[in-house]
């Protein structure tokens, strides 16, 4: 799997599972068994799930850090807060735990959101609005980042 399309719109019940859209299961198809790291997202209140090979990756290179330096030990231990192993039930569902319901400020509408290999999970109006909120600086973003000379 080397990227994720979508985003799709959703429902969380009150119990905290979420039924993952069809769409998306397919495209999760060859990850699903091994099952997927639910963390905080560092830059926004929302949530970031990451198929298990994405995340081993991922964590390998915060373990490669030095713990002998205190801003590596605050880095890992934000990181890693509130980091769960998570799997898919026999009915597609993701079950989210309260606390990162709590700190995503999830109500009932959820968006489903692709970053390349992963998925946002956010409560569809903080969505929205961080949406709307980029409208305006994401011309100049984009050619500050997409937009090099360099060969």
């Amino acid at each position: 799997m080397n990227y994720l399309i979508g985003p799709y719109e959703c429902q969380i019940a009150v119990t905290g599972r979420l039924l993952i859209p069809s769409a998306f299961k397919t495209q999760l198809a060859p990850v699903v068994t091994k099952g997927f790291v639910l963390k905080r997202a560092v830059f926004q209140n929302c949530l970031e799930l990451y198929p298990l090979d994405q995340w081993e990756h991922l964590i390998a290179k915060v373990n490669s850090l030095n713990r002998f330096k205190k801003k590596n030990n605050d880095f890992i231990r934000r990181f890693t807060a509130g980091v769960k192993f998570v799997e898919l039930d026999s009915s597609g569902r993701l079950l989210i735990p309260k606390d990162l319901i709590e700190f995503s400020n999830i109500k009932k509408e959820v968006t489903l959101s692709t970053s390349v290999n992963i998925i946002e999970i956010w409560d569809r109006s903080s969505y929205e609005k961080a949406i709307a909120d980029s409208r305006n600086d994401f011309a100049k973003l984009a050619e500050e980042v997409m937009g090099g000379d360099e060969e």
